[in-house]
């Protein structure tokens, strides 16, 4: 019973202290954020302000059109969610399920495309959606993210839809189900925690684009996004380090929002629509 407890304290407090560990910077942002600016370069630095200025946060709203990034920003991520799962979910389900010649070649020939860096692609992206008239449009954040998502994506659905027995699909083939009706009543189900990591790799890595929206989007500031928008808030003499703190908070905010709902589905059952 002792060597029990013991095990259990041992676990929680490892828990709680690497909690404290991932949730330290969060809480040193919000301690930033309600100090004032002339406290901020104090030291010893304060655990928590003697008078929390609350009003930071009204005064951002106020003066900038926060609202305004914070709509493109969840736009953009979730156009791009939808279009790289659109088409990494068929073509995963294709290298999965149709063995065709150089199959696994072709596998690792689109993963490598996940290897090339973001940098490089800036100036050919920047000419072909110039000539297209796509500068300036949040679609072009949304086509140059999709490019960067798909194959990482295609090959993450990959691996998941080979664990999916093939004799469910074939049951639904048999009972008159449509190929594309299979995957969207048996495989999709079923491989609904796979769906749910991918969406989720994809809408956070695409809320947080900066090099590509500070590429295509600086000709207006109404369809800035929420990065590029608080980067503007530094200053070229003085920065207002909380306002910037509590840009990133409110930023941050709809990530963790968006995590915890899919979390459910993370740990979810693997045959989760399995049963006819």
């Amino acid at each position: 019973m002792r060597r029990a407890f013991a095990r259990k304290l041992a676990i929680y407090t490892g828990v709680a202290a690497t909690s404290a560990v991932l949730l330290f910077p969060l809480y040193w942002m919000l301690v930033t954020a309600l100090s004032p600016r002339t406290r901020l370069r104090e030291f010893p630095p304060r655990l928590w302000p003697e008078e929390p200025q609350w009003d930071v946060f009204h005064d951002l709203l106020a003066t900038q059109p926060f609202g305004r990034w914070m709509w493109n920003t969840s736009l953009v991520a979730l156009s791009t969610m939808i279009l790289s799962l659109s088409v990494s979910v068929l073509a995963a389900y294709a290298l999965s399920r149709h063995k065709l010649r150089g199959g696994q070649s072709l596998g690792l020939f689109i993963l490598t495309a996940k290897m090339l860096p973001a940098t490089l692609m800036v100036i050919p992206f920047f000419v072909i959606f110039r000539s297209v008239g796509l500068v300036g449009s949040l679609w072009s954040v949304v086509l140059a993210q999709s490019t960067l998502i798909v194959p990482f994506a295609t090959w993450m659905l990959k691996g998941y839809f080979d664990t999916i027995p093939d004799e469910l699909e074939q049951a639904a083939l048999v009972d008159g189900c449509s190929p594309l009706g299979t995957i969207w009543r048996i495989v999709l189900p079923v491989a609904a925690p796979g769906l749910a990591a991918t969406a989720l790799y994809a809408f956070v890595l695409s809320w947080s684009d900066f090099l590509y929206a500070r590429t295509f989007l600086t000709t207006s500031q109404s369809k800035w996004t929420l990065n590029l928008g608080i980067a503007t808030l530094k200053g070229e003499f003085i920065t207002d380090w909380n306002v910037i703190m509590a840009g990133s908070l409110m930023a941050a905010a709809p990530i963790i929002v968006v995590y915890l709902f899919l979390e459910r589905f993370l740990v979810g059952g693997l045959t989760a629509g399995a049963q006819k």
